[in-house]
């Protein structure tokens, strides 16, 4: 979601609102200024860059059958548990650049008859994405959607009147595998085209074959157990102000999932940022100063950062991200914005740099 700002008139001399920030350790302070008009003007934030960790984790839950423990006496089936039992696996890491407000990096555009007028194109949060255009609109992540549960089936419906009416469970388990052995041979005999009532067509003989392996299938998990499996997504967003080493993303327990941070029977999960920024910092910082005096617009030269996702020692998964916090601001010439240029900016929302700018030359 983002909206318009039309600012009548401009003058583009762009003040810097110093904010507390605290940015280490990945923790980021708030602020109660906010951006969109003012009596002096607008204000507007530049992004930070965060990473946004998507963790898919599947649960498995099995319940063995009434017949468990005649599993392997009556169908041969070895290693069956008799005990229920709830075990979780992550399925996958993946990590996304997403862009939040810089909260140290708002600025002010103030008002000026001179100019001409100009529109700015801020997300919800007060970040500049574009001006005299419409932003390009954000891909983001596609929501995580669970697969569909198959419908539960019932074993005991498929049961005939012998076997419900048999006088122990031992005799109950042995009636319902000659059923299941009497179901697979009917199947068998159906396939090589031998049995006593074969199909007309073979849309028919499919819809026969679909109805056997059904009723085996419920049957079996009788002796054999069911077993559901159900995926979820957990999400979590990491702010890094500087290189991190092993910070503490989450813990993992095979027998209970995602776990707090202070729960041991987890194994620990960690992230690692390291700054791949190649920008001499004191040309930098020569050109922050040497600009801070100047008409313009601010935007982000983003650097580089690698992040690296462990589970204890080993790799997860490792991603390059351009990193607006591991970089620095410039200032876009007032210039472009007079009323001789129609200009047109857009902004990535991720790292705050220039994706585009275009500007008819004065005549």
């Amino acid at each position: 979601m983002k909206h318009i700002l039309t600012i009548a008139t401009l003058a583009l001399t762009l003040s810097c609102f110093s904010l507390s920030v605290n940015t280490a350790k990945a923790q980021t302070s708030t602020s109660t200024y906010q951006p969109g008009v003012t009596q002096e003007g607008a204000t507007y934030f530049l992004p930070k860059t965060a990473i946004r960790i998507a963790v898919t984790v599947e649960k498995t839950v099995y319940t063995p059958g009434d017949f468990a423990p005649y599993a392997e006496r009556f169908l041969r089936l070895n290693n069956v548990s008799t005990q229920p039992s709830t075990t979780y696996r992550i399925v996958s890491v993946k990590q996304t650049a997403i862009g939040v407000r810089d909260t140290s990096k708002a600025y002010s555009v103030k008002f000026n008859n001179k100019t001409s007028a100009i529109n700015l194109a801020l997300a919800d949060d007060g970040v500049i994405l574009a001006v005299n255009a419409q932003p390009v609109p954000l891909i983001l992540p596609t929501p995580f959607q669970p697969a569909q549960k198959p419908a539960t089936v019932n074993p005991r419906q498929f049961m005939n009147e012998e076997i419900l009416a048999a006088g122990s469970t031992a005799k109950m388990a042995q009636l319902t595998a000659q059923e299941i052995y009497d179901l697979r041979d009917s199947r068998s005999q159906l396939i090589k085209g031998q049995a006593d009532f074969m199909p007309k067509d073979g849309e028919q003989l499919k819809m026969m074959l679909s109805q056997i392996d059904r009723q085996d299938q419920a049957l079996t998990s009788l002796f054999a157990g069911t077993t559901v499996r159900d995926t979820t997504e957990e999400l979590f967003i990491v702010r890094p102000g500087e290189e991190l080493q092993k910070l503490p993303l989450f813990r993992f327990s095979k027998r209970f999932g995602l776990v707090d941070a202070d729960d041991l029977s987890g194994t620990p999960f960690y992230i690692n940022i390291q700054n791949l920024t190649q920008l001499p910092a004191s040309d930098a910082e020569q050109g922050a100063k040497k600009k801070k005096a100047e008409n313009g617009l601010y935007y982000n030269v983003a650097g580089k950062m690698q992040a690296t996702i462990l589970d204890g020692n080993t790799v997860v998964s490792k991603d390059e991200f351009p990193a607006a916090q591991f970089g620095y601001v410039e200032l876009l010439s007032g210039d472009l914005f007079n009323k001789h240029y129609a200009t047109k900016l857009w902004l990535n929302p991720v790292s705050g740099g220039i994706d585009r700018i275009e500007a008819e030359q004065p005549k």
